[in-house]
């Protein structure tokens, strides 16, 4: 044990000598100064952390079981899962002794560095990733936009954004075109780049939106991939209406943007979408489900046996709409998102699904603008950026919402925040879960210390938090990514560059059994009808 202390002490030492050559870190939680980011020289702090890590003494959840148990990492693996496990004086110890050891959340829905109504997204694949490892979520998935139309230059595009990252993450690939140049690319994206699922807009009319006929043939093309299809389900026509509508009225505000696209317009599009899928019988993921509109359809169609997933997301989650009424613009601004967050009364029913299974994981949509950015629209709401942060948020949020208040088990905390993504996008069991064989990504989570959102202390670079003076219970105390530790003491320890690409392969379990389902159908059509022909 001499030996153990004493390397342990050196390395308190060692980190105690770098972390006083970087004046602007705060000695509270504050990493950076809000509004600057971790793209600035001195806002990096080398991860120090050895190779092989013992997790001692904790609760260990998985979404299926949870026990105590100690678990060993060595090289970024999880190499065992189970009581006592006695190591060297080489291993770096955790206490985990009343603590729940999880699976790092992954986040399924993100959009870091988009280009987007003019301006590109405050937080880049270093300054989002580093906040949302300080929240617990140690993967994301994000957007990848066609540049032109062309789904390879779009690859390519965030492939060199990406560059800085510092943890995993994996792309969802928008489609905003179709054409035979657009189709021969998906199968390249699917067969050799690692892309599983493609996202169709219905909303943003002149920009990303598609029609009908294209979402058709879209949906085709995903299925036979083994691809999933997910689509932003809003009637875009509708809501262009509603946009001339309200600047008749004179309502020109971030409320007008509510007002714009009520829920039926969601509703109406989600519907939609879930009776395509069900024709061409391909799964189909609803995201950021923000009403009970679209719920209740998500839910019909699940009922009925139809693969559709719906993901509503933490904004949506714990927020009304009242910000938007807010008399300072800034801050009502700052709550503009698509859809919108919505009246009081659709977050609760949003959570009662997300416990019941009707709404089966939670992402963010995190998409952040600063306030000089949504001041754009101060005279015309259609012109403030859409989109909330979160990604540092959610697991907190989620926590102290869903488990404090006793809807959702722990075990199911486990599922909504991590291993149902992990499955639906086939990286189950490397990713989501605490067994042998599965990536390092691992949080501990105090369930009885309690945790404060302000912009001041967040990782973000966005000067605003739409969760501003929140507090709660449940605080992730060390986050653990690919076997390092880099987030410990209220300290982050994030390298530029350390985070991998991970590919995500085809046909998830979703697409189990649509063969026998196709099958059944040309079955029973009965068809075609033997007829004698007329007499000439």
């Amino acid at each position: 044990m001499d030996s153990l202390l004493a390397y342990q002490l050196l390395r308190i030492l060692s980190l105690t000598l770098l972390l006083s050559s970087f004046s602007r870190i705060s000695k509270s939680s504050e990493f950076c100064d809000a509004g600057t980011g971790f793209g600035d020289s001195g806002c990096v702090v080398s991860s120090k952390s050895a190779s092989k890590l013992l997790i001692k003494g904790g609760t260990v959840v998985n979404a299926h079981h949870q026990e105590i148990a100690d678990v060993y990492v060595e090289d970024g693996i999880i190499v065992a899962v189970k009581p006592n496990i006695k190591v060297g004086d080489d291993v770096t110890v955790l206490d985990a002794t009343g603590k729940f050891v999880m699976p790092g959340g992954i986040d399924p829905h993100t959009h870091l560095a988009m280009e987007f109504m003019g301006t590109e997204t405050i937080d880049d694949f270093f300054s989002g990733q580093a906040a949302a490892l300080a929240g617990g979520t140690t993967m994301h998935i994000d957007f990848v936009i066609p540049v032109k139309g062309s789904l390879s230059k779009g690859l390519e595009a965030y492939k060199d954004k990406a560059k800085k990252s510092c943890m995993d993450y994996g792309f969802h690939m928008a489609i905003t075109k179709w054409d035979e140049n657009v189709s021969r690319e998906m199968e390249i994206m699917v067969k050799e780049k690692g892309i599983n699922s493609f996202k169709f807009f219905l909303a943003y009319k002149g920009a990303l939106m598609i029609n009908d006929e294209l979402l058709l043939e879209g949906l085709k093309k995903c299925k036979s991939l083994g691809a999933l299809a997910m689509v932003h389900a809003e009637n875009g026509d509708a809501v262009f209406e509603g946009q001339k509508r309200m600047i008749e009225l004179g309502i020109t505000g971030p409320e007008g943007h509510a007002l714009s696209r009520p829920p039926v317009l969601e509703g109406e599009a989600t519907a939609r979408a879930i009776r395509l899928a069900s024709f061409v019988n391909t799964p189909l993921y609803v995201v950021h489900v923000m009403s009970i509109d679209a719920m209740e359809e998500i839910a019909k169609a699940r009922k009925s046996g139809q693969r559709v997933i719906g993901e509503p997301v933490v904004s949506g989650l714990v927020l009304d709409d009242s910000g938007l009424w807010d008399p300072d613009f800034i801050n009502a601004a700052k709550y503009v998102m698509s859809p919108p967050i919505r009246a009081l009364g659709h977050d609760k029913a949003l959570q009662a699904a997300l416990s019941t299974g009707n709404l089966q994981l939670v992402g963010t949509d995190h998409c952040a603008f600063n306030s000089t950015q949504k001041a754009f629209g101060i005279d015309d709401f259609r012109k403030i950026p859409n989109g909330v942060n979160g990604i540092e948020e959610r697991m907190h949020l989620v926590w102290d919402t869903m488990v404090e208040s006793g809807q959702i088990s722990v075990t199911d905390y486990v599922r909504i925040t991590s291993t149902e993504c992990a499955r639906i996008f086939n990286m189950y069991p490397r990713k989501g879960a605490i067994l042998a064989g599965s990536d390092a990504d691992i949080i501990i989570l105090n369930p009885n210390s309690s945790f404060q959102i302000t912009a001041r202390s967040h990782h973000s670079r966005l000067d605003t938090n739409v969760f501003e003076g929140r507090k709660g219970k449940g605080k992730v105390e060390v986050t653990i990514a690919g076997g390092k530790i880099v987030w410990e003491n209220d300290e982050l320890k994030a390298v530029p560059g350390s985070g991998k690409y991970i590919e995500m392969q085809p046909f998830s379990y979703l697409f189990n059994g649509i063969d026998k389902v196709d099958a059944k159908y040309l079955s029973s059509l009965q068809a075609p009808v033997q007829r004698s022909k007329a007499a000439s």
